[in-house]
């Protein structure tokens, strides 16, 4: 698996986590947000999760 150590990431829950590593193995993601205007960190979130069933 693939780490980019550019994209930090603790959400093991994740099929693109870096398992071994707190990193995303994606080249890149999409950050999306729930308003309008996101005016804190709570409004927006990584549109790249996809679940992981084990």
């Amino acid at each position: 698996m693939n780490i980019n150590k550019s994209i930090g990431c603790t959400v093991t829950e994740c099929k693109y986590h870096a398992k071994n590593q707190p990193y995303c193995s994606l080249n890149d993601i999409q950050v999306v947000k729930h308003h309008n205007e996101a005016k804190s960190i709570e409004a927006t979130d990584c549109g790249s999760f996809e679940y992981e069933n084990k």
